[in-house]
């Protein structure tokens, strides 16, 4: 791996063509992204000046990153549509490779492409694995003391980074405990969730409970089965009780 990093910062040049849309006009597109952890959960694209064919307007701000250095901030221009201040620049970053790249904001776009294929949230990490593996093991889960969940024929997802999820089918979940929730989620690697909230008499938990009913092709075999936050319930795994782990989600 190719790593140029100051600070938390790593940049690596990545393989895969990658385009973005705005108001259905083409904003760029390249076959020669740069992946950057900004942060360690996942990277961001920064794309080549050159593969950017929208007009960056810069607005006269700049934005300052001790590992990145100074950036200069642009509306980004096409027919028909602008988004405000949703590209910068580090043209004398400290970081040689970002000098000649473009940042853009992920949410104020309205298409992102890795191939052919759309891609949601952030790009994928070619260094996070998502593994779901069918299993025997006794999996029960309590909220406030209470019984909600008792599978003995779960999934469980493994992906890089995070503690196993444990998917289990609804009908082996307390059905009359789940309050329907608005809220959705996004993931690259698995696609749109939909939520419950709990409420087993003593108080409501919101947003506890998650579902992928058409999840992306790699991950079907969660479609349609229920996760609890290890974080925020009991779970017992073969009628141990384990560890709440200390995640992003805690």
């Amino acid at each position: 791996m190719n790593d140029n990093a100051r600070g938390a910062v790593r940049v690596e040049q990545g393989a895969k063509r990658v385009r973005i849309y705005l108001a259905g006009r083409l904003v760029a597109d390249t076959r020669r992204p740069f992946l950057v952890w900004e942060v360690p959960y996942y990277p961001a694209y920064y794309l080549p000046l050159a593969d950017v064919v929208a007009e960056l307007e810069p607005i006269g701000k700049t934005a300052h990153s001790p590992s990145r250095g100074e950036a200069q901030i642009f509306d980004v221009r096409v027919e028909g549509a602008t988004a405000e201040s949703a590209a910068m620049r580090y043209p004398d970053s400290p970081l040689e490779q970002l000098r000649d790249l473009v940042r853009f904001d992920w949410n104020a776009m309205d298409e992102w492409l890795e191939e052919d294929e759309p891609v949601y949230v952030h790009p994928r990490d070619p260094y996070t694995r998502v593994d779901i593996l069918a299993s025997s093991r006794h999996v029960r889960v309590a909220v406030d003391g209470v019984t909600v969940g008792d599978s003995v024929r779960p999934r469980i997802l493994f992906e890089t980074g995070l503690p196993p999820r444990y998917y289990l089918p609804l009908s082996d979940i307390r059905a009359e405990l789940l309050i329907p929730s608005d809220t959705q989620t996004h993931c690259p690697y698995k696609g749109t969730a939909g939520y419950w909230s709990v409420d087993t008499g003593h108080g409501m938990h919101r947003d506890l409970v998650w579902i992928y009913r058409t999840p992306l092709p790699e991950s079907q075999k969660i479609a349609g089965l229920a996760c609890f936050y290890n974080e925020k319930v009991d779970i017992y795994l073969d009628g141990e009780l384990q560890e709440r782990p200390r995640t992003k989600f805690s």
